[in-house]
């Protein structure tokens, strides 16, 4: 049986691809042939004469089987802004056909797969679709990543329920202390517990240096 995920975040920037990468070794840890896919990203760095965005990277290097960096990432954008506008500026609209078709591609080599949204669960991916459309129509199992700071709380319940509106399955959620604990942090984790139905997986303690984690201490149960 083939597993799909789709991981969307409470807001952009707060670690989705950080939890993604966790995931992804997890899996592996436990015999899946995993990959990470990036269908769209914005903001991307040169490195060896193209340009690539990091998230991405992070991803592909993080799944068990190896795949180019245009199949993990087939449809991105040099500059860091939304990408449905960049889109049309460029004169390139992205459609949920094009998403599908790296899916397809993907789901041929793996049996555990993480898909990796950009920005929140109504990010457009032009002045038609957003991400939600699309994951409504491939039937992902949505996990959502939640950062723990001031706001959280308000963000996380809306994000849940905006994907129970769109009878869409929640797997659960992860707790990712993006900023050093504070005496409230396990507080508001404490009040999502209360208010979000999906299970909490985890918690990523807050990590200073992300490109040294060490994913055997940071526990998170596979949905």
């Amino acid at each position: 049986m083939i597993k799909k995920f789709f991981i969307t975040g409470t807001d952009t920037n707060i670690g989705k691809t950080i939890a993604s990468s966790i995931l992804l070794k997890k899996a592996t840890q436990a015999g899946y042939k995993t990959i990470g896919y990036k269908p769209v990203s914005s903001g991307c760095e040169k490195k060896s004469y193209k340009f690539l965005n990091n998230d991405a990277i992070l991803l592909r290097r993080n799944s068990s089987i190896k795949l180019s960096y245009r199949e993990i990432n087939p449809i991105s954008f040099i500059e860091n802004a939304p990408p449905h506008i960049l889109s049309q500026f460029q004169e390139n609209i992205i459609k949920k056909e094009h998403l599908s078709f790296g899916l397809k591609n993907i789901v041929k080599k793996s049996n555990w797969i993480i898909v990796e949204g950009a920005g929140g669960w109504y990010t457009p991916l032009s002045y038609k679709d957003t991400f939600s459309d699309w994951v409504k129509q491939e039937k992902l199992t949505v996990i959502i990543i939640v950062a723990i700071k001031l706001g959280c709380i308000n963000h996380a319940i809306l994000t849940e329920k905006a994907i129970i509106a769109e009878q869409v399955k929640c797997g659960g959620w992860i707790a990712n202390n993006i900023y050093p604990k504070d005496k409230y942090n396990l507080c508001y984790i404490q009040t999502l517990l209360s208010y979000i139905k999906a299970p909490l997986l985890g918690i990523i303690p807050y990590l200073e240096d992300t490109k040294k984690i060490n994913f055997q201490s940071i526990k998170i149960k596979l949905p």
